[in-house]
Order: structure tokens, then C-alpha cells, then sequence
């Protein structure tokens, strides 16, 4: 096991300032004997050793990795809509979602706020479309969404009042679509939600810029599993460092 496990200061962060969700564990009755998922190095981890969580948790990783996944079942687990939205959330387009989450059981933090929302890049085209329709009973002074660009009405969305106060964050490749500078924005959002009480993040990202987050405990995905990492070890952060300094170098491999 290469995450690292709970330590008495964590423990006594935990009473001083309560988070939602304090560990993620398996119901070995729920887990099927065969399944795909199965084949996923980082799941499989999941199941058999658990996931402890601080206030502060991005998942990195390549494509295929199971980020999206794990993300996706903890918010579900959490009683978030598997398409985005908070624990009040109904919209659905087309049903996706793994059934992992059904095989997860969440250790709640005592006294730490119940509520949550979740954001994942490919759906976020439905989610505005589902709070542009609710908008004039919702009570959020949401703004216009559908006239804003992509980076806009998600920089919009962590404005309004769903992340204003303490919960459960569930951000799946925030980035999409977003500039260096949106990114660098998104970043300060992240830092300011971590610095308030009873906050928990969970990210997934393909960006060394929100990888970047403060004290966050990064988890690089791979083919052998989990691996808690130093920001400067991750192999996003050598490949982007390395293709600024030299793109012939990669450009190369692809004639």
C-alpha cells in the first residue's frame, strides 16, 4: 500500500475541524466476483485496502486510469447525482454510471456538514442546462448561464452559493476547456474553499496547475495502482516541464 494511512495529528485535525467524509471503504458483500472494474489496479486497490481522505485529496493520473471512476462512485456513494449537482439533484441524460459506488461505504466525519456537490467535465453541458431551467425557483442568484463560455459558467458556478459554505467537493478534470489563466483563477478558488472550516476537496485533474494545490495529498494512478506522490515526481509535471523545454523532443515520435 502506497497511500498513506491516518496519523494521531490527523485524527486530531478531525475533531477540530470535522470533514465530511473521514474514510472510504468496501462492503465486501456488495463486490461481484467478476467485473471490469476488477481489472483497474486502482479499484481493485480501493476495494482491498480502503481510502483514507483529508481535506484535501487530487487524483492524477492517465486516461484509463480509473480517476473519473473512483471520483464518480465516492460522490454517488456521498448521495450525489452521478451527472453532477448536489444531494438534491434529479436531472439524467443518459445513465453511465459504474456500480461501483454500490460496492463503497463512506466513514462520515461527526458533525461535519452533510452537504455536496459534484462537477464532472463531460456533463457539464447538461448541469447548466438543468440549473438554467431551475434558475427561477432556485433561489441561488444564479447567473445567465447558456450566453457564457465554458470556463465562464464554471468559474460562475463556484461563485454562487453551492460552494460557498462547508461539504463535500467533487470536481472531475475541472480544466476542460479552461486557459492557463482560467486555470491559475480555478486554483485560487481551490485554495480559498480549502481554507475554510468543515471544506473537503476532491479533485481529478490532468493539469500540474491544479495539482499545485497547497497541502493537497496527491495520488498518482497507474497500471500497478495508487501512489501517494510529491507534486515534482508527478509524470504530468515531467512531461510538461520537459515539452517547454525542448517540444522536438516529443514532436518527433509523432512523424
Amino acid at each position: 500500500m502506497s497511500v498513506r494511512r491516518r496519523t494521531v495529528d490527523d485524527v486530531n485535525q478531525a475533531w477540530l475541524d470535522p470533514l465530511p467524509i473521514r474514510r472510504i471503504e468496501a462492503d465486501p458483500e456488495a463486490i461481484p466476483d467478476q467485473h471490469w472494474l476488477l481489472h483497474l489496479a486502482p479499484v481493485r486497490q480501493l476495494l482491498s485496502d480502503g481510502l483514507d481522505l483529508p481535506k484535501t485529496t487530487v487524483l492524477v493520473g492517465e486516461n484509463g486510469t480509473g480517476k473519473s471512476t473512483i471520483l464518480e462512485a465516492v460522490a454517488m456513494a456521498y448521495g450525489l447525482n452521478g451527472e453532477g449537482g448536489s444531494i438534491h439533484a434529479t436531472h439524467t441524460t443518459w445513465s453511465s454510471e459504474s456500480p461501483l459506488h454500490s460496492w463503497l461505504r463512506l466513514i462520515r466525519g461527526a458533525g461535519a456538514p452533510k452537504w455536496g456537490y459534484f462537477v464532472r467535465a463531460e456533463t457539464t453541458h447538461g448541469l447548466f442546462t438543468f440549473l438554467d431551467s431551475t434558475r427561477a425557483g432556485s433561489g441561488t442568484l444564479d447567473p445567465d448561464f447558456p450566453p457564457l463560455s465554458h470556463g465562464q459558467s464554471f468559474g460562475a458556478l463556484l461563485d454562487t452559493k453551492r460552494f460557498s459554505g462547508g461539504g463535500f467537493y467533487v470536481l472531475d478534470e475541472p480544466e476542460a476547456g479552461l486557459s492557463f489563466t482560467a486555470q491559475l483563477r480555478l486554483l485560487g478558488q481551490f485554495m480559498e474553499m480549502a481554507g475554510r472550516p468543515n471544506t473537503q476537496l476532491l479533485v481529478a485533474t490532468h493539469s500540474p496547475i491544479l495539482a499545485a494545490l497547497p497541502d493537497a495529498h496527491l495520488i498518482e494512478l497507474t497500471d500497478d495502482g495508487m501512489h501517494e506522490s510529491a507534486w515534482e515526481d508527478l509524470e504530468s509535471v515531467h512531461h510538461y516541464r520537459n515539452f517547454c523545454h525542448g517540444p522536438e523532443r516529443y514532436l518527433r515520435h509523432l512523424r
